[in-house]
């Protein structure tokens, strides 16, 4: 039985700037601890094979440290053994930035359509992947899975890992339904026991098409580990770990998988209408709708309409991080009325 771990859209470097110019609680140090958090399987010796699902960076141009601290607690379980293997995403313009960081024996990144074959146990397992494509991959997907040469690999388990959009896939109350960048149900190819991928912030596993017809093979989707938007504030974080037999057909079956809940901290909106408030006023307003929310809460509040003279003074940063405790993360943004 092939034990898999699979994360993906962990985002490492979001809201933690280089060089902050103001001292404050950021949500960035969450998205690292949370990945970590998902890779204690992995270093407890529990799984055969981690699998990043893509966006390991929250974009693409970035300095060389943080490519070496989001590849750090990759290279931790490489050290014990247990393969990686990394798709870079859409946010990495689907190039992992300094490739040569992550040079390890047990670190694979895609960085072409590719086929890694691994002895685990005595059973073969053939990854096959490869990098985010950004320009319309229903037409080139065929293309690309040919391209991985997984058909020259003779293996017990096939899995299949990409960063893109699979029809049906979910995010809040819309479902992809096609398009140039959404791959269709009946293209999944049969010869893989499951689809890893990442890109969708919201877990799912998809085991139908829109027209209720069964995939060749599920595709699993874990969803962000920390929530990136206010769109995302309701939903479970986490990562799944698979269970994957060599029968069931070439490329094998998953028998189990499970969704794993990562702690993640509340997410709060507060939309303020400033309308005939003083900057006293306006103060006291902001100060009650903080002080009623979780102390650890990230708030994004929206002043909504036009600010009266001198009020400005209850927003400026230095007193607004006075009215709420250290512990949270709060972010400003000014709606000013059309005229």
């Amino acid at each position: 039985m092939l034990r898999v771990l699979l994360l993906a859209d962990t985002h490492l470097g979001f809201d933690l700037p280089a060089r902050p110019r103001v001292d404050r609680r950021r949500h960035g140090p969450d998205f690292f601890a949370n990945t970590r958090l998902a890779l204690e399987p992995a270093l407890r010796g529990e799984v055969d094979l981690v699998v990043h699902g893509g966006d390991l960076l929250y974009r693409s141009k970035v300095p060389a440290g943080l490519v070496a601290a989001a590849l750090e607690p990759l290279l931790e379980v490489a050290d014990t053994g247990v393969p990686v293997l990394l798709v870079p995403g859409n946010h990495e313009r689907s190039a992992l930035p300094y490739p040569m960081l992550a040079s390890h024996a047990e670190l694979h990144v895609y960085d072409r359509p590719r086929t890694v074959a691994l002895m685990v146990k005595g059973v073969r397992v053939a990854v096959c992947g490869f990098p985010c494509e950004r320009d319309g991959i229903q037409s080139r997907f065929a293309d690309l899975v040919r391209a991985t040469g997984w058909h020259e690999k003779e293996a017990d388990i096939r899995l299949l890992c990409f960063h893109q959009t699979v029809e049906g896939a979910q995010v809040q109350n819309y479902t992809f339904r096609g398009g140039a960048d959404v791959i269709r149900g009946r293209d999944i190819p049969g010869q893989f026991a499951a689809v890893l991928s990442g890109h969708i912030h919201r877990s799912q596993v998809l085991e139908r098409d829109l027209s209720d017809r069964a995939l060749a093979a599920p595709v699993f989707y874990p969803g962000s580990v920390e929530r990136t938007s206010l769109a995302e504030r309701h939903e479970p974080k986490g990562f799944f770990t698979l269970a994957v037999a060599a029968e069931g057909g070439q490329g094998g079956r998953v028998v189990d998988h499970f969704f794993h809940e990562l702690p993640t901290r509340p997410m709060c909106a507060i939309v303020v209408d400033p309308t005939g408030l003083d900057a006293v006023a306006l103060s006291r307003r902001l100060a009650d709708e903080l002080l009623a929310l979780a102390s650890d809460a990230v708030v994004h509040i929206r002043i909504d309409g036009e600010l009266a003279p001198g009020a400005e003074a209850a927003i400026r940063a230095e007193h607004l991080r006075s009215l709420y405790p250290a512990t949270m993360t709060v972010d400003l943004r000014l709606q000013r009325p059309h005229r």
